[in-house]
């Protein structure tokens, strides 16, 4: 008989980089109420900003307001529809904020079932037994290159292109998200994160962080600390879920 999880853990470490002025990461989550969220924003000045706040604040308030009745993954998309309209909204409404977007990976969890979510190249991990598994797949023209063979994997991290996401919250009116259904077993951690980190590290680097004994804050800060050293060009943010017994 597969043993239950019974209740989850989390913790979050965000950091500016090595090379950006400001931190346009933002994150939040709620153990209580079962919902994680790490956006990346983008935009002139402090719009980047900006978005990535709205979307962080729309995701908590509609998830911390949502109908148990409700099945979690109909309310994670109307928590991104809130998103994306709270960031369109806001940029047509002002000409410095105009153009903003944000990517959103999130995860919503109950029990053992849940749901990953993203839109743009933010990305969603899943470690189990020691073996690290991408969950979401990334919204980037290099990454959709690949998977239709157009690019091989190499052309891919020296393309000029590498930064350009297909798909982001706030910059079109609608919005598409992809889903992704997870069954949990206890001792899984979920690991959500900005671009910062993955283009810093090879997913064996994050696999070997997250097999150190150590606190789920702590290992954040090992993943952060990893990425500086490694370059440090973007801001970094890690968000890690362990489910338990």
């Amino acid at each position: 008989m597969a043993t239950v999880v019974a209740r989850y853990a989390a913790a979050a470490v965000t950091d500016c980089g090595r090379k950006r002025p400001s931190n346009e990461d933002a994150f939040g989550y709620s153990v209580e109420h079962g919902f994680y969220v790490v956006c990346d924003g983008m935009g002139g000045a402090a719009a980047g900003e900006v978005a990535s706040s709205l979307a962080v604040d729309e995701w908590m308030r509609v998830l911390t307001g949502r109908d148990a009745a409700h099945a979690l993954r109909d309310e994670a998309a109307l928590a991104v529809t809130a998103a994306n309209t709270a960031i369109f909204q806001r940029a047509c409404h002002s000409r410095n904020l105009s153009g903003m977007g944000t990517t959103l990976v999130a995860l919503v969890a109950e029990n053992g079932h849940g749901w990953m979510v993203n839109v743009g190249d933010s990305r969603g991990y899943r470690m189990r037994a020691g073996r690290l598994e991408q969950i979401t797949l990334d919204h980037s023209l290099v990454e959709e290159q690949v998977r239709m063979g157009r690019m091989t994997r190499q052309q891919a991290e020296h393309s000029p292109f590498k930064n350009v996401i297909t798909r982001a919250l706030g910059t079109q009116n609608v919005v598409t998200p992809d889903f992704f259904e997870l069954e949990t077993e206890p001792g899984d951690f979920y690991l959500l994160c900005s671009d910062g980190l993955t283009r810093e590290l090879a997913n064996t680097q994050i696999e070997a962080i997250l097999q150190l004994a150590l606190p789920l804050e702590a290992l954040c800060a090992r993943l952060v600390e990893a990425a500086n050293k490694a370059g440090g060009h973007d801001n970094i943010t890690c968000l890690l879920v362990r489910a338990e017994a």
